[in-house]
């Protein structure tokens, strides 16, 4: 008996809610939230904002999350100050230099060639020509100018700017720097200086070391 009054409480429900729908009129909305927004549109029209737009410019100065300002001119000067001044950040390790190369193979053997010789694919077919190898004497590139043409482009070679971090691309500056040895004879950079962990002992363990120290 219970049952069946449950079953005729939620049947009289069911068809309380079905009732309710009219193709003429907008249907209830339970639960409003689920279609109204509560946040600001992008782009919407606000009376809260200047200028009655959600989109508003940067905070004057501000950068976006991830980006860092390069403050070599794209110029002749630039190049040159980057070639003399600009060094990598980043530490010579093997792991920089497995992800170095792994990029390198992605947006530079294909000019350049795996060897850094200037025999890449595309020069082979004579899709391009004029790639010089790393180890040229005239060009005598370094850190700096490694990076100052990924991030600019120079001649036929466009920018990497836009498809690598900043981080990425000293990677690939160290890969490069290690074929240029290669082709050179000389042996390749890896930072081998660790520095140790700094180990501060608390008062505590201080008295328990002296009492061990005395039994």
């Amino acid at each position: 008996m219970k049952n069946s009054l449950n079953i005729i409480v939620v049947a009289i429900m069911m068809i309380s809610i079905v009732s309710c729908k009219k193709d003429s009129k907008p249907n209830y909305q339970y639960m409003p939230n689920m279609y109204a927004p509560i946040g600001y549109e992008t782009y919407g029209q606000y009376e809260v904002f200047p200028g009655g737009q959600e989109a508003m410019l940067p905070v004057e100065g501000s950068i976006p999350r991830g980006w860092m300002p390069y403050d070599f001119k794209n110029a002749p000067e630039g190049y040159q100050m980057a070639k003399d001044s600009l060094k990598n950040p980043i530490r010579y390790t093997k792991e920089n230099e497995e992800e170095g190369k792994s990029l390198y193979d992605i947006y530079c053997a294909i000019c350049h060639g795996a060897k850094g010789d200037g025999k890449g694919t595309l020069v082979k077919r004579e899709k391009i020509l004029g790639v010089p190898s790393y180890d040229d004497a005239g060009r005598a590139i370094t850190e700096g100018s490694i990076y100052h043409v990924m991030y600019y482009g120079i001649n036929s070679m466009g920018s990497y700017a836009s498809q690598t971090s900043e981080h990425e691309r000293w990677q690939i500056v160290q890969y490069v720097q290690k074929l240029k040895a290669d082709l050179e004879g000389k042996p390749v950079r890896i930072d081998t200086d660790v520095v140790a962990p700094k180990i501060v002992e608390t008062a505590e363990q201080s008295t328990e070391e002296q009492q061990d120290n005395a039994h």
